[in-house]
């Protein structure tokens, strides 16, 4: 009699199966979980920079470096060329307006000084002459003159005599012509006379106009010949002090050349080197602090100049207030210029995140400080400590600021602490 024989419902072929499936299944959402961008790394916390974000107070800022410069600085330069024959100061002297610092030989200005002063004494001698001349010229005009008018009334009496007799028929026709033709006669001559008189007058008058206008001319000719030869003895245009004095005693100076210059010691201002991306953003007014002796100080840009060079463009700055104590000439200062106003604004620490995101995201700690994640975020302007949030964070959030370097693609960081 045959037995029938149960069949195996978990046979080593169905188990090996079922198996194999679950594998496969565990194999692809693997896959699917390590490419789908969840990437995890684990860090240890120790090794992080958690900054937390804030709201307070942001100004945007750029640090710079200034000099220090005398408030006022005069450059001397050779109004005239020479020879140095003297030196009366050395470099590093203080000196008084008007103080003499050295005197150059032009042998040629000289010269032509003797010159002009010989053409001023020769033309002052003509100019006498021509005034002398001219005033005997009308002193005969007018000895002229009134022998002219003697004669012409003499005339007019003896015709109005003669005109007299005439009607009264005590003298002749004849007779009575004579008078009244010489009476005309000495009218016209009179006439004559004064019209000549007065145009030589003005004629004189307008000879001694530009006469003396010349003179003139040669005298102001005259004084700044004296004045360029006395510009030879270089002065002190200021009280202060001489530097980078560069002058000895035979040696060549042209004109124009640079001699020295001399500082104005009342006070100080800061010559700053700014890099030409700011140069829309900069104008007078503005302020930037620096620490000095644990004190701080303000400075005041009081004037731009537009000209770029290598990159930059420079400003001058000066004191709020008291310039620091002990502050010299020469000495460099580490400054911090503010590019606008002071407004409160949702902040984020700088750090080395940035190299690696651009600004564009960061790792955001998890409420329980496990972990961090990444989120998008969008910056606005920036000073040297801090970032300005627009979007994405909110004060009391934290995140990692230190470097992204060694993270790669990686989507949530594991903060072993």
């Amino acid at each position: 009699m045959d037995r029938i024989i149960e069949k195996k419902k978990w046979n080593t072929k169905r188990i090996l199966t079922i198996c194999g499936i679950t594998v496969l299944v565990l194999l692809i959402g693997g896959s699917i979980y390590f490419t789908s961008g969840k990437s995890k790394l684990t860090v240890d916390t120790e090794r992080l920079t958690i900054s937390q974000v804030t709201k307070g107070p942001f100004q945007v800022t750029i640090p710079v470096n200034g000099i220090v410069m005398p408030i006022t600085t005069i450059y001397l330069d050779a109004v005239e060329g020479g020879l140095v024959e003297a030196k009366y100061v050395e470099d590093g002297a203080n000196l008084k307006k008007g103080d003499p610092i050295l005197k150059l030989s032009n042998t040629d200005l000289e010269l032509s000084l003797a010159n002009q002063e010989t053409n001023v004494y020769a033309a002052q001698t003509q100019m006498q002459i021509s005034h002398n001349n001219a005033q005997q010229n009308t002193i005969s005009k007018l000895n002229q003159m009134a022998d002219v008018d003697n004669a012409y009334k003499e005339a007019e009496r003896l015709y109005k005599l003669n005109k007299h007799l005439y009607e009264q028929k005590a003298i002749g026709q004849q007779e009575y012509q004579i008078a009244l033709n010489t009476y005309q006669y000495q009218l016209n001559r009179k006439k004559l006379t004064s019209q000549i008189l007065k145009q030589d007058t003005l004629l004189t008058k307008q000879q001694d106009i530009q006469t003396k206008e010349q003179y003139a001319q040669m005298r102001n000719t005259l004084n700044l010949m004296r004045k360029k030869v006395s510009d030879l003895i270089v002065r002190a245009p200021i009280d202060g002090q001489l530097t980078s004095m560069d002058s000895e005693v035979g040696q060549n100076k042209n004109k124009g050349e640079r001699l020295g210059q001399i500082d104005v010691l009342s006070g100080y201002k800061v010559r700053v080197d700014v890099d030409d991306h700011y140069i829309s953003q900069i104008y007078i007014g503005l302020t930037g602090t620096f620490t000095f002796a644990d004190k701080n100080y303000t400075l005041k840009i009081t004037k731009v100049f537009p000209q770029v060079a290598n990159g930059k463009f420079q400003v001058d700055m000066q004191f709020v207030g008291t310039a620091p104590t002990g502050i010299r000439r020469g000495q460099t200062l580490q400054i911090l210029l503010a590019l606008s106003d002071e407004t409160r604004q949702v902040l984020l620490p700088k750090g080395g995140f940035y190299q690696q995101t651009g600004g564009n995201w960061i790792f955001k700690m998890s409420e329980d400080g496990k972990s961090a994640y990444k989120v998008d975020i969008q910056l606005g302007r920036q000073n040297t400590d801090y970032y300005e949030i627009l979007q994405g964070l909110k004060p009391g959030d934290k995140v990692i600021t230190s470097s992204y370097e060694t993270y790669g693609d990686i989507q949530e960081l594991i903060l072993n602490k």
